[in-house]
């Protein structure tokens, strides 16, 4: 995580902005991307997501990131990641090139996994449970998906995930837009 805040930092300096003016375009706090770029608080997917918006770039500038002109990704050079703050290992699958609108995904969630974070933003998400199952809140409803369902739903109605077992469980996640 320190490289991420690292290059928050030397972004905003090559853009010549401060802080004040990061946070204008952000809509987060001065006092928090100070503490951001110092290293001293977590820094959540949204928030890195609007930075990333803020300098106009893929969010994926701030991840360890090889370009890959084959299309193809070997299962060798997929390595996961996680997000500070989050019980989620996430290790992208797709290729990186231009234009590119999908972001897919094996999601892999701590047995009791409760996430805290409401979300909703524009794209769709589809996801298929490879082992395990997961508990979905979709505009306030419910699903239980288990080894072998999928669920697929718009981005833009509230929704969060937990996994109500005593085991991990695994999901293959496509979304749309991007981001990482």
């Amino acid at each position: 995580m320190e490289e991420i805040y690292k290059k928050i930092r030397s972004l905003r300096k090559m853009h010549d902005l401060t802080l004040k003016d990061l946070s204008e375009k952000t809509g987060l706090s001065v006092s928090f991307l100070s503490q951001v770029e110092r290293g001293e608080t977590s820094l959540a997917i949204t928030s890195l997501k609007k930075i990333a918006d803020a300098f106009a770039v893929p969010i994926t500038d701030f991840f360890e990131n090889e370009s890959n002109q084959n299309f193809i990704v070997k299962l060798e050079s997929q390595k996961p990641f996680r997000i500070e703050g989050s019980g989620a290992e996430y290790t992208r699958l797709g290729g990186n090139f231009n234009g590119r609108s999908l972001e897919p995904m094996i999601v892999t969630l701590a047995p009791g996994l409760v996430q805290d974070n409401v979300f909703s933003h524009p794209g769709e998400e589809f996801y298929f449970v490879l082992e395990g199952a997961v508990t979905f809140n979709v505009d306030g409803k419910e699903f239980l998906v288990k080894t072998g369902d999928s669920i697929h739903f718009p981005s833009n109605l509230p929704h969060f995930w937990s996994n109500p077992l005593n085991q991990t469980s695994k999901i293959l996640c496509v979304l749309t837009p991007v981001i990482f």
